[in-house]
């Protein structure tokens, strides 16, 4: 019952029932990881002590007839950038090293243990959230459960590897520019970049405070929208997230697709990437009944100004060390941030200005649609080290290039889901966009691509 492969919903099933003790599934996941972790060096810190403590309470509870929650002894582990009582708070650097223990959960981490979740661990990443492929010059790269000479995805890389590998059935981790849905297309996993100011970001180390989200990532549908309803709604300790009623999506997410209009993202979206990410993005639209292709205006430029904005404000948060210690950052890493500290402020203000303007074109788009279809990345996971990627007859840095379709819907901080498409001899992704808080509909369409059989998790060879 308490297999690697067993999905979150029904872990809790068996433990609320009180078929299966939380203890047993959490001795099951804490032997994998011994077993299998290193060998993707996806966890940073595993917390067997406090998760063996939490399942005795939860055992406990089952037995004296009282409801543990709907995550009841399902095992989870989440990026190091989210606080951890405890622990360290690493985010991937250095420098974070020196800090003290976190003295409370991140708030993403409290709703998940309070609905019965067993945090087993922290799980790394691209140092700061900086980065794509999860190449960590402190910790080592990530390496991918298909392949572990390719790259898991970033920057929550060990939020993918730690759940493809069967570790862990859900997992936490931020997005940028793409970290989640980035690490989900890589490890052939669901992946939800929920709308900005619907999640709680209190207690994690922010990279880009303007952009910045958090999110879960999972093997199936229902996990991701299980997971997704513990964690939205308002908080007071993060001025970002919204006042607004949680929506809960598990009770809606089953109603098929009648009366969703889907259109392909066409133009940017199609150019200088592997013919096969072309056509999954294809395939999924047709399934979905995609009246045509819509353009989303600006893209390119979208993207220019996302990397200004996210430079700039990521480099403010670090000057102090970037002046006091720079050898203490990982090459690129500090690189990137000293480049974008050098930025005129005009630069910045006019990238602002054009966020705006971008994100009333893109509302525009909404009017006529409600999801958009587009490749979550242009390639699969390259290889550890690669450094260029050609493209029909165009060469490209690799890890740069790898968020070229994940960028543009951040910046105006869009839900998105990255569903993984079946039939590639690696994983692929493919974006399922929404406008604001229409994360409902996102998962309608993406229960429906599973249903069909056209999007869904393969467990690694």
């Amino acid at each position: 019952m308490s297999g690697a492969w067993q999905e979150a919903h029904e872990i809790a099933a068996s433990v609320q029932a009180g078929s299966l003790r939380a203890a047993s599934v959490l001795d099951g996941a804490l032997e994998r990881i011994e077993r299998e972790a290193g060998r993707y060096n996806c966890f940073t810190e595993v917390l067997a002590d406090q998760a063996r403590a939490d399942a005795a309470r939860l055992d406990a509870q089952v037995a004296a007839g009282r409801k543990p929650g709907p995550l009841a002894g399902v095992p989870f582990a989440v990026k190091n950038l989210f606080d951890v009582k405890g622990i360290r708070t690493l985010a991937g650097s250095k420098i974070n090293r020196d800090l003290p223990p976190a003295g409370e959960d991140a708030a993403a981490v409290r709703a998940l243990r309070a609905a019965g979740a067993l945090l087993v661990g922290a799980l790394n990443m691209d140092e700061y959230a900086y980065g794509f492929t999860s190449e960590n010059a402190h910790y080592g790269p990530v390496r991918n459960p298909y392949d572990p000479a390719r790259s898991a995805g970033g920057s929550s890389g060990g939020s993918g590897a730690a759940v493809a590998a069967g570790l862990v059935p859900i997992s936490l981790g931020s997005d940028t520019g793409g970290s989640i849905r980035v690490p989900a297309a890589f490890c052939g996993l669901y992946g939800l970049k929920p709308t900005y100011g619907r999640v709680s970001r209190s207690g994690i180390v922010l990279f880009s405070p303007s952009v910045d989200h958090v999110g879960p990532l999972a093997r199936s549908v229902r996990d991701l929208a299980l997971a997704y309803d513990l964690l939205q709604g308002p908080d007071a300790d993060d001025p970002s997230c919204a006042d607004r009623p949680a929506e809960a999506v598990s009770a809606l997410f089953g109603e098929g697709i009648r009366g969703l209009r889907t259109a392909l993202a066409g133009g940017y979206f199609r150019e200088h990437a592997e013919p096969e990410a072309v056509a999954a993005a294809r395939r999924v639209a047709q399934a979905l009944g995609a009246g045509g292709e819509e353009i989303v205006p600006d893209a390119a430029a979208a993207r220019a100004a996302a990397m200004i904005v996210t430079g700039v404000e990521g480099a403010g948060l670090h000057l102090r060390n970037l002046r006091d210690r720079p050898g203490d950052f990982d090459p690129l890493t500090r690189d990137r941030f000293l480049a974008a500290a050098l930025l005129p402020g005009s630069i910045y203000t006019r990238a602002q200005s054009f966020r705006r303007a971008y994100r009333d074109a893109v509302r525009e788009v909404f009017s006529r649609v409600d999801i958009l279809v587009a490749p979550t990345t242009p390639i699969a996971a390259p290889l550890i080290g690669q450094e260029t990627v050609s493209l029909g007859g165009n060469t490209f840095p690799s890890r740069a290039h790898v968020g070229r379709f994940t960028i543009p819907f951040s910046i105006i901080g869009l839900p998105v889901i990255s569903v993984p498409v079946r039939g590639s001899a690696l994983p692929r992704g493919v974006q399922l966009v929404g406008a604001p808080f229409k994360e409902v509909q996102l998962f309608r369409a993406a229960a429906f691509l599973e249903a069909q059989g056209i999007a869904g998790f393969t467990r690694p060879a």
